[in-house]
C-alpha cells in the first residue's frame, strides 16, 4: 500500500493557491481578493505605461472608486463594494492587509459571531455612506463633490478593528517600541488620529474610517446581547452559494466473489481499492480525518481490517 502526502502548493502554485483559496478561512479569502485585485490593477497600469498611455489610474478610478456625488453613484452602484476592494498603492495595500489579518485572527479565535465577510462589506458599505452624506451635506466638501472618490479597504477594515476593540476592550497587543496596549486606548487613539487628520488632506478616507468604526460598534454591542446583525448577509451568501443538488439514479452492481474471478481480474480489483485507500489518505492529509465522508470512512477502515 503506498502513503503519499501532498502539501497545499506541491501540485503548482496556481493549483495550491485555488486550493487554499477554496479551503481556506473567510480572512483568507478576504486577503487573497484584494491582493489579486491589486495585481492585476498594478499590471495593467504598468503595460498602459509601456504602451505610452499614461494615467490608467484615473480611468480606473471612475469604474471603481466609489464617488461621493449620489447622481455619479447611480450610474456606477457596483463601486460601493468594488471600491473597499481597490489600491492603487502598495503600501496603502500593505498596511490594510496587515491590519486586517491582525484583528481579522482576532476575530475569528475571539468573536461568537462568524460573519467576518458580511462584517467587512457592511462595514465598507457605512464607511461610503457617511462619507457621501458628509460630502453631500458639510458646505466644505462642496467644491470636492463632482470630483471625489474613495478608494480602499480602511474602512471596511476599521469595522473589523473596532468590533474587535469593543468587545475585547482589555485584550492586549504589543506595539513595537511602546509595549503591551489595551485594545480600547488602540481604538480612541485611531479615531482621534482620524479626527484631526480629516483637514489635512484625503479628508473623505478618514470619514469613511469612521463610518466603518461606527458600524464595527454596533456590531460589537450587538453580539454582546447575542445578536448577529450582520447574519442576514451570511445567511443569503449561504443560500446563493447552495448548489442544486441532482437525483442519483439507483445502480445495481454484481461483483464476483475472489474464487470467482480470475487472476487479471483479482489483480484489478485489488488495485483499484489501493487507489481508492490512497485518494483517502491523500484527503486526509489536506483536510483531517474529520473531512471523511461516512463511505470514505468506510472504505479507511475495510482497508485495515
Amino acid at each position: 500500500m503506498n502513503y503519499s502526502y501532498e502539501t497545499r502548493f506541491s501540485a503548482g502554485i496556481w493549483n495550491g493557491i485555488k486550493r487554499s483559496f477554496k479551503q481556506g478561512s473567510a480572512l483568507t479569502r478576504l486577503l487573497y481578493i484584494n491582493i489579486g485585485i491589486y495585481l492585476v490593477l498594478a499590471l495593467l497600469n504598468a503595460c498602459s505605461w509601456i504602451a505610452g498611455i499614461p494615467g490608467m489610474e484615473q480611468e480606473f478610478l471612475q469604474y471603481l472608486g466609489v464617488p461621493a456625488d449620489l447622481f455619479w453613484l447611480a450610474r456606477a452602484p457596483w463601486t460601493l463594494v468594488s471600491y473597499m476592494f481597490t489600491h492603487f498603492s502598495f503600501l496603502h495595500l500593505l498596511f490594510n492587509m496587515l491590519w486586517l489579518y491582525w484583528f481579522g485572527s482576532i476575530f475569528q479565535d475571539h468573536l461568537p459571531g462568524k460573519g467576518l465577510i458580511a462584517l467587512y462589506l457592511l462595514g465598507g458599505v457605512t464607511g461610503a455612506f457617511v462619507y457621501m452624506l458628509a460630502y453631500n451635506v458639510l458646505p466644505v466638501f462642496a467644491g470636492e463633490l463632482l470630483l471625489s472618490r474613495a478608494i480602499g479597504a480602511s474602512g471596511a477594515v476599521m469595522a473589523i478593528v473596532f468590533a474587535v476593540c469593543l468587545y475585547l476592550p482589555n485584550y492586549r497587543i504589543y506595539v513595537l517600541l511602546i509595549g503591551p496596549v489595551r485594545l480600547i486606548h488602540l481604538a480612541l487613539f485611531t479615531v482621534i488620529v482620524d479626527l484631526i487628520s480629516i483637514p489635512q488632506g484625503n479628508a473623505g478616507g478618514h470619514i469613511a474610517h469612521l463610518g466603518g468604526a461606527l458600524f464595527g460598534c454596533l456590531y460589537s454591542f450587538a453580539i454582546r446581547r447575542e445578536v448577529d446583525i450582520t447574519r442576514w448577509l451570511t445567511v443569503l451568501f449561504h443560500l446563493l452559494g447552495k448548489r442544486p443538488r441532482r437525483k442519483s439514479k439507483m445502480r445495481v452492481k454484481y461483483r464476483k466473489k475472489v474464487s470467482e474471478m480470475s487472476d487479471r481480474e483479482y489483480n484489478m480489483e485489488r488495485k483499484r481499492r489501493d487507489d481508492r485507500v490512497n485518494e483517502v489518505l491523500d484527503k486526509i492529509s489536506r483536510s483531517g480525518y474529520d473531512s471523511l465522508t461516512k463511505e470514505e470512512r468506510a472504505i479507511l477502515f475495510n482497508s485495515g481490517r
